[in-house]
């Protein structure tokens, strides 16, 4: 699919949200590493994806749980406060098995490489904050 770049206000977020299910389209597994400074809306688009969808549940961000589950088949990490190692320790790595959309707040270069090398099929989606928009640079 390649790199693709959109500025949206927050009542603009449905135009992220088709490229979202464009990446998911047709796919049992799929994990989306977001990236962004704190409070460049990595949860928002989350809680977004979620409620298009059509489940209810209260999305925030997992920040000290590790993992939220919506429904029956998506999946939230934050791993702000976690190394790698601490991660992969606490058997969150085979997490990605399950199948569904994983969304992985903070999910690096490192942790990008070891998915790809173990075979999971992944997409980041860079955010920036600007003024009264973020940007969204979306990689698959």
């Amino acid at each position: 699919m390649g790199d693709k770049s959109l500025k949206l206000k927050l009542d603009e977020l449905d135009k992220i949200i088709n490229e979202i299910n464009s990446l998911v389209d047709n796919k049992e597994n799929i994990i989306i590493l977001l990236r962004g400074d704190l409070a460049s809306g990595k949860t928002t688009l989350v809680k977004e994806f979620v409620k298009s969808v059509g489940i209810k549940e209260q999305v925030t961000s997992p920040t000290f749980s590790l993992q939220s589950c919506y429904g029956e088949n998506i999946y939230h990490y934050d791993i702000y406060n976690k190394s790698l190692e601490d991660f992969i320790s606490l058997g969150l790595l085979e997490e990605f098995e399950k199948d569904g959309i994983h969304f992985v707040e903070w999910g690096d270069g490192k942790l990008e490489n070891i998915l790809t090398d173990h075979g999971f099929d992944t997409a980041v989606i860079e955010i920036e904050k600007l003024d009264d928009k973020r940007s969204y640079c979306v990689k698959s």
